[in-house]
Parts: structure tokens; sequence; C-alpha cells
């Protein structure tokens, strides 16, 4: 699986990065959201974690400009600056999950990884593939709200 990872942080960052390597996963990392960014317009990935405070473009913005480059792309948001309104305003960007600092390593493993599955989910569901016909498309708004919220916050049904 194909990570990018963007936090200005580097020692924080690098020691992720080794990490998941370690893990088996692909990390292509970079030092703000102008970089990931550029790499993201280059190269696919299977799951974004984005930094949501940082110089330059912040977290928010890095969402928006990687969702119009890469529609599919989940995005963690990884942040030392959690508040509410920060989580309701990535959420607009359909941030899968919004974790705090420090995080640990398991629980973000799993969560890269629910996001990949929900990826792949979102990607049968829209060729048809699954031959199910419950889709997001048959929810009123605030049902998707409702989902939109439950993936932001990691509740489960």
């Amino acid at each position: 699986m194909k990570l990018l990872f963007i936090d200005d942080e580097q020692t924080f960052l690098k020691y992720l990065a080794k990490r998941l390597v370690i893990d088996g996963f692909s990390v292509k990392t970079t030092f703000s959201g102008e970089e990931g960014v550029d790499a993201a317009s280059k190269e696919a990935f299977d799951v974004a974690v984005v930094d949501l405070q940082m110089p330059g473009i912040d977290g928010i913005e890095v969402q928006r400009r990687l969702k119009d480059l890469q529609p599919n792309l989940p995005c963690i948001v990884l942040t030392g600056h959690g508040s509410v309104e920060n989580a309701l305003e990535s959420g607009k960007y359909n941030a899968f999950k919004f974790l705090s600092k420090p995080v640990d390593m398991d629980t973000l493993i799993d969560t890269i990884k629910a996001a990949h599955d929900f990826r792949l989910q979102q990607e049968q569901l829209a060729s048809g593939k699954d031959g199910s016909s419950k889709g997001s498309g048959n929810q009123g708004p605030i049902a998707r709200l409702y989902g939109k919220f439950r993936r932001l916050y990691g509740v489960e049904k």
C-alpha cells in the first residue's frame, strides 16, 4: 500500500515513515503542504496522512487540493492542535478520520488499513461490482452527514 505523509515535523515524520516501512508500507514523506500536493500530482497514492497545522498551506487546504487531484484518496488528519472546528472543517473534504498527536502506532496502522478498505469498498460501489443496491445515493442529506461524522470520529454502528 502506498502512503503519502505530509507533516512539517521532520523528526516525527521520519520516525513514522521508518516504522511503517518496517510494517510493509511504501511511504512517501513530504514536509509541507505544497510538497505533498506536488507529489500527489505526479503519482497515485492509496491513503494520505495529513498534518492539520503547517506553515504555508494548511491541512484543510491540502485535503481540498488532494481531493481535486485524486478524488478517491482518503485523508487521515493527524494533528497536535485538534479542535472540533478543525475536525468539522476537515470533514467538508471527507477526512476519513481525525487523530491527535501523539498517536499510538497500532491505532495509526489500523486507521490506515481501514481507510484503504473504505476506499476499495467505495470503488467497488462506484463500479457496481459488489451487486449491492445499497449505497449512499439512496440516503438523504442528513443520513450522509451522519455517516461522515461516524467515519470522522471513528464511531461504528
